[in-house]
Formats: C-alpha cells, structure tokens, sequence
C-alpha cells in the first residue's frame, strides 16, 4: 500500500509524497487516501476517501505516488484505477478545500493534477478505469485518463458540471472530452453541465462498456477478469504497451511524423522476443505464450 510519508518503488528508488507540502501554510496529514495492491501482475489503485472520494492535493500526490510505483513495478503489466465503496468512483475536487485556498494554490493544483493524469496516460502499461459509481467533475476527468473505461450499470451518473460552480474542467476535462466526443457534444455538455447514466455515456464513447453487477466487489471482480486477458502469457504486454504510447502520442502529431513514430515502434516490437514467438506460434498453429520481452 502507499504509505503517507514516503514510497518505495521495486528499483530501490524513495518516492516523497508529502515532504515539504503544505496546505495553506499547515503540513498536510499522512491519512491514507489511496489504496494500492497487486494481483495477478495486475495493479489496483483505490481512491479511497468516502462516501464520495472527492481529490484532495494530498490524493492527488498519492495518485501520483501510485501511477509511478506501478511503472516501475516489473511484475505489474495492467492497472486498474477503481474507487472506495458502493456510490462513487469520484465527484472530483474536494470543494470545501478549493473554498479555504489562494487562487495560487488552486492553480499549482490543477498544473500538478494535470500532471499527475499525463502520467498516467503517458505511462506504457494499459490502464483500465472501473467506475463503481458516481463518476462526475475532476473524477470524470481521472476517469478520461484510462485507456479503457468499464462501468457498473444503474451505479451512478457521468459529466462534468463545473459551469454550475462558475468554473471549467480544469484538470484536462475540456482537453480529454473534446478528443473523446468531438467539439460540439463536448461544449454542449459543458456548457449544460448536465449528468447522465451510464448507458448514455456508452454511447457518447464515454464509456467502453457497461456491465451488471450485484456489488462493487462483484463489479471489481469481473472488470479485474477482463483485465487478466492483457496480461502474460495471454497478450503481448510490450505490443499493448507500444499500442498505447502509438495512439496517445501519435494522435498527437502531423500524419506523417504519427507514421514515422508508428514505424519507429513496429521496429522495436519487430525485435522482441514476443514477436518471434507470436510469428512462429502462428505458423506452427499454436497458441503463443508470451513473456512481456
């Protein structure tokens, strides 16, 4: 688990989480906010403040602390960012902190939130997002950050409604949504700061799928099942890694520099060891065993 005051990561490297943070000049508490366990090579990364894991600068930094021990970790291939409890994955940030701090503070805020979720996206490991609940604001925006989405059905409402506070999604919402649905849909969301299910996001492209589950451990248990299919043996971890870095860096870029970037990559995966073996397995009609090298 990530502990308050520092983390270890499998390299030998000392993570500082909260050294020399204040929050309006107090040092911030050393309460756990985060959550993280390993299984089955498989990370998972609990925002862990109920009833509604509202983010703090202090989760965040835990967040961070977190997204960055899973990278380092070599026997974690895919990680799972969930929430605490039955009703929320995350309403975002935490509006009674925003009350009580300086416009400066708000800003380094949203600069290191910002951060914190380029980490995330930018790290070459998958990253699945099991939203358990209520999935609205800065925790929608946590949410967008995931490569793939899974939702539990009937457990909550999506959206952004930060116009209703005077203010914008300002930790990569307008960024993220506009790429996921397109420039009208994404400022008519905004712009109404509306809520709706999970069934509606599936079909803005919000959401990747939307399943049945009795419980939130029901919910976890079956996403983690999903997750098991991009782990080794069974998937090429290095391809899924290199598939990611492709498309979020790629997506980015002029076509023919994306192109060049796309080809760069199929040279490293042409040299791997799981491509040999993916290559020969399908000549040899077998089922390929891979090894994440």
């Amino acid at each position: 688990m990530v502990s308050g005051r520092e983390l270890r990561a499998d390299h030998g490297i000392y993570l500082p989480i909260f050294s020399g943070l204040s929050h309006n000049g107090v040092e911030m508490s050393q309460q756990e906010l985060v959550r993280y366990e390993e299984q089955d090579k498989i990370a998972i990364i609990t925002l862990d403040d109920p009833p509604a894991n509202t983010y703090t600068h202090e989760m965040m930094a835990q967040l961070d602390a977190a997204i960055v021990r899973a990278r380092f970790a070599d026997d974690v291939e895919v990680i799972v960012i969930t929430g605490a409890g039955e009703k929320f994955f995350c309403a975002g940030a935490n509006i009674g902190m925003l009350n009580s701090v300086t416009p400066g503070f708000k800003y380094c805020f949203c600069l290191h939130a910002n951060e914190t979720l380029n980490r995330l996206e930018h790290t070459p490991k998958l990253v699945i997002g099991a939203l358990n609940g209520h999935t609205v604001g800065g925790g929608l925006e946590i949410a967008m950050a995931t490569d793939i989405r899974i939702a539990r059905r009937d457990a909550g409402k999506v959206g952004l409604p930060e116009v209703s506070l005077g203010v914008l999604p300002g930790t990569g919402g307008t960024q993220r949504l506009v790429r996921i649905v397109g420039k009208s849909a994404a400022i008519k969301l905004m712009a109404e700061g509306t809520t709706f299910g999970f069934d509606t996001a599936k079909e803005l492209g919000l959401v990747d799928d939307v399943i049945d589950a009795e419980s939130r451990d029901d919910f976890l248990a079956k996403v983690l099942d999903y997750a098991r299919q991009f782990t080794t043996p069974n998937k090429a971890t290095k391809a899924v890694g290199l598939i990611k870095r492709s498309v979020q860096t790629g997506s980015e870029l002029p076509f023919e520099l994306a192109l060049t970037l796309e080809r760069e990559l199929q040279a490293q995966l042409f040299a791997s060891e799981d491509a040999k073996e993916g290559i020969a397995a399908y000549v040899e009609k077998r089922k390929a065993e891979f090894k994440g090298r």
